[in-house]
């Protein structure tokens, strides 16, 4: 059965490059019945070879979509890397810049990363990083940018935000990543890991760029960390 149908296809692949060389022969405008037979191969021949440079084209553009798309993407998540998440930022403070709508950037540290890493190993610490990845995109809007700046830090660009509602979402996803705990079902012996994540969040200001609203962000972080380390 299946040999039967490669064939088939084929011939259909066949006849839809004749039927197209032929249509491209009949756009030129040119009357083939008067031609010479030589002419009138070197004209179809001619069509084969443009029909033929536009389905390279073709495969080549969705090629280079695609490399273009994997290059975009964090190696381990769904989401994009840091320089990415830097271009597209760098995009949104121009838009924001332009049309006077506010910005904010949120920078996510994971609190205790380091000892998932140490007690459950580097395998668990990956799947990890990815479900906090999948989380924060379902957790934010379609038009927010969500990237992994490095290792446990993530960025979360909100479009049309201002600083209440950055910190707000700030907030609500310090308390989603808190509930997540890390724990070895086959060794009930280690001791499990409850997560947590340290965030800090800035209004992008005029005249401040892609890579110093990452800075200023990732200082907010870390007073958030630190005032969470004394208060315990």
């Amino acid at each position: 059965m299946i040999e039967s149908h490669a064939p088939q296809n084929e011939e259909e692949r066949f006849e839809a490059r004749r039927s197209a060389r032929q249509r491209l022969v009949s756009a030129l405008g040119v009357d083939m019945a008067a031609l010479p037979r030589e002419a009138q191969a070197a004209i179809e021949a001619l069509a084969g070879e443009v029909l033929g440079l536009r389905e390279d084209r073709e495969r080549l553009k969705k090629e280079l979509e695609s490399a273009s798309h994997l290059a975009d993407r964090d190696t381990l998540c769904p989401i994009f890397n840091r320089r990415a998440f830097e271009r597209e930022l760098a995009r949104e403070i121009s838009l924001a810049g332009r049309y006077g709508t506010p910005l904010c950037l949120i920078f996510i540290d994971l609190d205790r990363f380091k000892q998932i890493n140490d007690r459950f190993g580097h395998a668990t610490g990956d799947q990890v990083i990815q479900h906090v990845a999948e989380t924060l995109v379902e957790h934010v809007r379609q038009s927010d940018i969500v990237g992994r700046l490095g290792g446990d830090e993530f960025g979360i660009a909100l479009t049309h935000a201002d600083l209440a509602d950055g910190q707000a979402k700030a907030t609500r996803l310090e308390s989603i990543i808190s509930a997540i705990t890390v724990r070895d079902a086959e060794n009930t012996s280690l001791e499990s890991v409850d997560l947590g994540a340290s965030c800090g969040t800035v209004l992008w200001r005029p005249g401040r760029d892609a890579a110093g609203l990452i800075a200023e962000a990732d200082e907010t972080m870390f007073r958030r960390k630190n005032e969470k380390k004394r208060s315990r």
